[in-house]
This record gives structure tokens, C-alpha cells and sequence, in this order.
């Protein structure tokens, strides 16, 4: 590649998996046995409220990256979940955008929209205590004759959970949420009692998906989001939200002792020279990490040995240009 710069991550050794990422026959519901209930869920809220955490708590398993920068999650990315005879279908969305009119925010906030218009039940995530104007605008995009869920996140802040009362008050007045949940999505307990609340609501109807089915995201999908985690974890608010994560290359072949070996070559896109060389970093240090890290996780998840290859390019102005957008993968 042309003004590319590159680093590979690679392991001899498969890393001890904690569990994989199963995304075959998506769509296939089960049998549908008489009992069983499932239904969509989605989980809405302004940026960095902890969408993709409580995510991932449901799940039990990490599918959708985190990170302390806003518009981390860029795309809707459905979480499954199957309890006794219930399917839970989690729909994690970006955060609504009001800052800037970019034709990548344009292409995030679409969709938020189309998940909030046609599911059983809306977790909308707040932070406990607070609203702001970015909390409101996402609050008056939904639709007050679908159940909503009031999610209070990060309770553990709150020093004095007495003090939140009069807020929760303030909360009713406006919108008419169908419960209020208080609660801390790193809590398990937390988690657990909010499954209990969210199974009300879903209709008696077959399983959309197979019972150990975690996500309806490819493999390839997930390999490009765990670099862009790692990648805004190690530039922090250095590297602006608009750098994204192209896929090259995602082959898979069989390695030694008959175990899964995975060749993955990936673009990191930035606007600016000076970004690129932020990514890369001193002698190339950072832009190892980015990559080795990436390529740990990615070997959890895949369960299977790992080799990564990563580049960095520039690409000046592609967040405001909407057949780039797309072409990157962006609705």
C-alpha cells in the first residue's frame, strides 16, 4: 500500500479462550415450542451513558466495544440472549448526535431512528441523577405508545441514592416511562433484576435466533471494532472521533494441531498526517500495542489463532463525504 504504514501482530500459541462468538444460520428461529417469548429490545441514549456496557453485561459476553470517547459504537449491533424459554434480542445504537452535521453523524443518528421504530421495549440509559440537552433530544425521538424503560445508570456514583427521588419525580413528568430502574450495568445483580423486569414485556411468540447464538455480527465485523477500541483507548482525546477501521483482508485456514488460524489485514483511517503519526507513535510503539492488544482479544473471542496486520492511511475530509461513508461500511 501506498503512504501506508504497517505492523503485524501475531502468536504462536493460541491465547486461552473464555468463550466465542457465534454468528451462523443468523435469522433461523428454533422450533418454536409453545411457551417460548422473544422480542426486540433497544437500548438508546446520548453518548457515553454506558449503552455498550449494559450491552455486554445482558450478553455475557463482550460484543460491542467501549471506550471513554463519545460515538464509540457506530453501528446497531444486536446482543442475544436465551433464558429458559425466553430470547432476549438486544439492539445496541450510537448515541444521537447534535453537534455536528457530518454526513457520518447523519448516517449514525439514522440509525438510532430505525431501531426505536419498530421494537417491544426501549431501555432508555441515562446517567442516575442527570439530564441534559443531549438526553432530551434522544428522549423526544420516542414513541410514547412503546413500553420505555427509565435505565438510571451508574447508581454507584450516587453517594446518597435518597437524593435521586426527587429527580425520578422529575423524570415522569417528562415522558411516560413504564417503570424506573435504578442501577449500575457493572453490577450483576443489577443485571439480573432488570431481566426479570425486561421479560414482562416481551410477546409469547418462536425464538429468532438458535439458543446459543450471541450476536448476528460477523467475525469479520467484530475484528474491525476491536482494533478501533484499541485504537481509542491507546490516543485517548488526542485522535478525533472520525479515524474508523477498514477490513482488508479476513481469511481463515486450518494451523498446526488441526486449530483455526485467522489472517486479518486492517486499515486505520485518519484525516490528517499528524494523526498518523499519533497512531503510530514513537518508533512505531504505539501503533504494536494497538495491534497486539487487538489481536489478544480477538483470539478470546474467535477462539482460534490470530494473525493481524495492521496499516494506517490517511484519507482527508471522508466523515463529511457520504459515498466514502459508505462505502466504509456506514448505513
Amino acid at each position: 500500500m501506498n503512504n501506508a504504514t504497517k505492523t503485524v501482530a501475531s502468536s504462536e500459541e493460541p491465547t486461552g479462550a473464555t468463550g466465542s462468538i457465534e454468528s451462523k444460520n443468523l435469522g433461523v428461529a428454533s422450533a418454536g415450542a409453545a411457551g417460548q417469548h422473544c422480542g426486540l429490545i433497544a437500548i438508546v441514549g446520548k453518548p457515553n451513558v454506558g449503552k455498550s456496557t449494559l450491552l455486554n453485561a445482558l450478553v455475557g459476553q463482550k460484543i460491542s466495544i467501549t471506550s471513554n470517547k463519545a460515538q464509540t459504537t457506530r453501528h446497531r449491533i444486536t446482543g442475544i440472549r436465551t433464558r429458559g424459554a425466553t430470547q432476549f434480542v438486544f439492539a445496541d445504537t450510537p448515541g444521537f448526535q447534535t453537534r455536528h452535521n457530518t454526513a457520518l453523524n447523519k448516517s449514525l443518528n439514522k440509525t438510532v431512528l430505525g431501531a426505536v421504530s419498530d421494537v417491544d421495549l426501549i431501555l432508555f440509559v441515562v446517567e442516575a441523577g442527570s439530564f441534559t440537552l443531549a438526553d432530551a433530544k434522544v428522549l423526544s425521538l420516542l414513541k410514547q405508545d412503546i413500553p420505555t424503560l427509565l435505565i438510571a445508570n451508574k447508581l454507584d456514583n450516587i453517594h446518597r441514592r435518597a437524593e435521586i427521588a426527587p429527580w425520578l419525580k422529575s423524570m415522569q413528568e417528562r415522558h411516560p416511562f413504564t417503570e424506573f430502574v435504578p442501577m449500575s450495568a457493572k453490577s450483576p445483580k443489577d443485571v439480573e433484576r432488570l431481566f426479570g423486569i425486561c421479560e414482562k414485556y416481551l410477546p409469547e411468540q418462536p425464538w429468532m435466533y438458535a439458543e446459543d447464538e450471541l450476536t448476528d455480527r460477523s467475525e469479520k465485523f467484530l475484528a474491525s471494532e476491536t482494533v478501533r477500541e484499541k485504537l481509542f483507548r491507546f490516543t485517548g482525546d488526542e485522535l478525533p472521533y472520525t479515524s474508523t477501521v477498514i477490513i482488508d483482508k479476513f481469511e481463515e485456514e486450518m494451523g498446526k494441531n488441526h486449530s483455526r488460524l485467522v489472517k486479518i489485514a486492517a486499515t486505520i483511517v485518519v484525516e490528517r498526517e499528524g494523526h498518523k503519526a499519533m497512531v503510530i507513535g514513537e518508533k512505531g510503539e504505539r501503533l504494536k500495542r494497538i495491534g497486539t492488544e487487538a489481536r489478544q482479544e480477538l483470539e478470546k473471542l474467535m477462539e482460534a489463532k490470530v494473525f493481524l496486520e495492521l496499516w494506517v492511511k490517511v484519507r482527508s475530509g471522508w466523515a463529511d463525504d457520504e459515498a466514502r461513508v459508505r462505502s466504509f461500511g456506514y448505513e
